[in-house]
């Protein structure tokens, strides 16, 4: 169960890029707690050095600030290194609509330097955030790897565009890609600000500060949320996945569906609120339903997730209260 059985060679090497984010940062703990050492590359457009600097006197960790558009940066930051944990990217559907341009730049032109120089110095496995955003409007549930629709956003394009390349430079060149669909991630050190924060941790920071939390929609839409924990395990599992298995996409999640506003009711009592939500428009590319079979992901990459929803938001909720 989890990761506290996953093991490397002593002298492993991870570059973390995004590192100074929500996930990335969590990864760079977890490795490092295990005795591995961690670059963390990051332009902290997203990522915030608080995040990091718990890390930065620890003797295996090196945080490089810069930039995945810059191939140079991505060849230097890859130089000696095992396992690419490649997190780096700009998320929030909304956002990419508003800037297409700068997704395309960052995300896929990002990646594919990623790739490129992973490839050019041998890295063994390269692990990529992918997104749950690439279903689209595909109605059936659970969602099912090969069963796509059309794409209803930029982000979500750009995610798929990387599934793409990653397939490439497997068949191609030989790396080992692992592609990771991310269904709503939540945990520890997740932004709540912002106008495109994530809907959890507003929730929760909202509420400890009496303010009326809004729900875009009828809060009648599902989402498989998927505790921080579970996808440390799914990146960490896929570093050892057998050779067999790469060039493929895996739905990573707990495999549940939890309405909106149910979530909300329990945040309400578990928090001891009595707070009645705005009611907002529904936000434009939103997929409606998201629950995830994630069969491959057990049968390729051991991938056994020991976080349920509930946990999660247990020991999230006591994070908050305790660093907000």
């Amino acid at each position: 169960m989890g990761y506290n059985d996953v093991v490397f060679e002593k002298d492993s090497v991870f570059l973390v890029t995004g590192g100074a984010g929500f996930i990335g940062s969590n990864l760079c703990q977890v490795l490092l707690e295990k005795g591995y050492e961690v670059r963390c590359l990051d332009d902290l457009s997203n990522g915030k050095e608080s995040n990091v600097e718990m890390f930065q006197d620890h003797p295996n960790y090196t945080f490089i600030k810069g930039d995945i558009r810059d191939l140079d940066v991505c060849l230097d930051a890859c130089d000696g290194v095992d396992y690419v944990l490649h997190q780096a990217a700009w998320g929030s559907v909304p956002r990419s609509i508003e800037m297409p341009l700068l997704y395309e730049d960052i995300n896929i032109r990002g990646t594919l330097n990623m790739l490129e120089a992973a490839r050019q110095k041998d890295v063994k496995k390269f692990v990529y955030a992918s997104s749950s955003s690439v279903y689209g409007d595909e109605p059936n549930l659970p969602k099912q790897e090969g069963r796509e629709g059309n794409l209803l956003s930029p982000y979500a394009l750009t995610k798929r565009v990387d599934e793409e390349y990653a397939k490439l430079y497997t068949k191609l060149y030989g790396l080992d890609t692992y592609g990771l669909r991310y269904f709503n991630v939540f945990g520890r050190r997740q932004d709540p600000d912002g106008a495109y924060a994530a809907v959890l941790p507003k929730f929760i920071k909202q509420l400890l500060n009496d303010e009326r939390p809004t729900i875009n929609g009828d809060g009648k839409q599902s989402r498989d949320f998927t505790y921080i924990e579970n996808v440390v395990e799914a990146n960490l599992k896929a570093c050892l996945a057998p050779s067999e298995s790469a060039g493929e996409a895996f739905n990573i999640a707990y495999g549940g569906r939890e309405y909106l506003i149910d979530v909300y009711r329990s945040l309400c009592k578990v928090l001891g609120k009595d707070i009645e939500p705005i009611f907002g428009p529904e936000r434009k590319g939103d997929i409606k339903h998201s629950n995830a079979d994630i069969t491959k992901a057990k049968q390729l990459l051991g991938y056994d997730p020991s976080w349920s929803f509930a946990e999660g938001i247990d020991a999230a909720i006591e994070w908050y209260k305790e660093n907000l």
